[in-house]
């Protein structure tokens, strides 16, 4: 894809794409939830869409001050653990994957920026599957592949759904993706779900990158945006089956090794019912350093409409196995980042 000259609207980029702004249903999520949540009250929120993708809500870092060390944390030390499924299970056997925090931790506190050294587990993890687990051979969830979905993340992505008009959203599924700067991901659609009803929700955390939303098929040109630490995408109605990838990974915009907003410290005053929780020094300098180099990606989704069932399966088990670390990020070089022809 060819671009070639970007606007800046608010905290939103979009090339060659005109910007406004969306309404959200400020009534459906109280400022209490939204606290709960680690987010701002959504009479504070920006929400933005683009002509010509409707359905599509792009909504620069809502969440309060110290709320994403929360998420970050989550997605390095507690969601890759097991029963949960990442793409190191299809390197190691079963017990070398059960604490990939601790076998890391240390190893990622002394790392040096200056100085090549071979990557830890948590940075040679790629994804993880929440929820009902995404089969990669087959492109489908299973009633037989399924864990508990974190009851954190449900609580947030059911606010987020609401404050978009989308009361009654179930966090069923979720991919966690993680990059690194010389990381991508190709080209697709998320169509497996059963239910398209439901939107696809997208969290991002850490280094920027660049968002290419394309059309309903794949050689449609599509637009390019910025997505920065504590970003939120929605997509929905028209815009949720479109094709879109992520070509690069890049340094946040300030110039330094973290955006401020990663910076700023976590109120010693939390709610009752607060799904965040406060990360220690120890902790968070571990995913600090992660981060430097880094970008989480949280894409949440409801698979099954109230009451649906999954169709009868025959000949599998509804596990399958996970795909090769090539067919999900494309870490060789620029060109062949740009191809664009992985899946999710």
């Amino acid at each position: 894809y060819r671009v070639s000259a970007v606007l800046h609207i608010g905290q939103l980029s979009v090339f060659f794409c005109q910007v406004f702004r969306s309404q959200l249903s400020i009534s459906s999520v109280s400022d209490q939830d939204a606290y709960r949540a680690g987010l701002q009250p959504l009479s504070q929120w920006k929400a933005y869409g683009l002509n010509g993708y409707p359905g599509f809500i792009f909504i620069p870092n809502p969440f309060l001050p110290g709320c994403q060390r929360h998420w970050v944390k989550q997605c390095l030390k507690l969601y890759p653990q097991k029963p949960n499924v990442c793409n190191l299970d299809l390197h190691m056997a079963p017990e070398k994957t059960i604490d990939l925090w601790g076998q890391s931790k240390e190893q990622l506190r002394r790392k040096c920026s200056s100085k090549r050294e071979p990557r830890s587990l948590l940075e040679k993890l790629r994804w993880v599957t929440l929820g009902y687990h995404y089969n990669w051979d087959t492109k489908k969830y299973s009633a037989n592949h399924h864990t508990p979905f974190p009851s954190d993340l449900a609580f947030l992505s059911e606010q987020v759904a609401a404050a978009c008009g989308f009361r009654g959203f179930q966090a069923q599924a979720g991919i966690l993706n993680y990059y690194h700067f010389d990381s991508s991901l190709g080209i697709h659609v998320d169509e497996s779900e059963l239910d398209h009803s439901w939107p696809l929700l997208s969290f991002s955390f850490g280094q920027s990158s660049i968002f290419l939303l394309g059309g309903l098929k794949r050689e449609e040109a599509p637009t390019a945006m910025f997505m920065h630490s504590g970003d939120i995408m929605v997509m929905s109605g028209f815009s949720r089956l479109l094709y879109h990838a992520v070509p690069r990974v890049l340094p946040n915009p300030e110039g330094t090794a973290l955006p401020s907003c990663l910076d700023q410290a976590l109120s010693s005053d939390l709610p009752v019912g607060s799904v965040i929780e406060h990360s220690s020094d120890e902790d968070w300098q571990v995913c600090a350093k992660y981060l430097q180099s880094s970008r989480i990606n949280m894409t949440i989704r409801q698979v099954l409409a109230e009451g649906q069932k999954f169709p009868e399966e025959s000949g599998t088990d509804g596990k399958g196995r996970a795909p090769s670390e090539d067919s999900q990020h494309q870490e060789n070089s620029r060109a062949k980042r740009l191809k664009l022809n992985t899946e999710s």
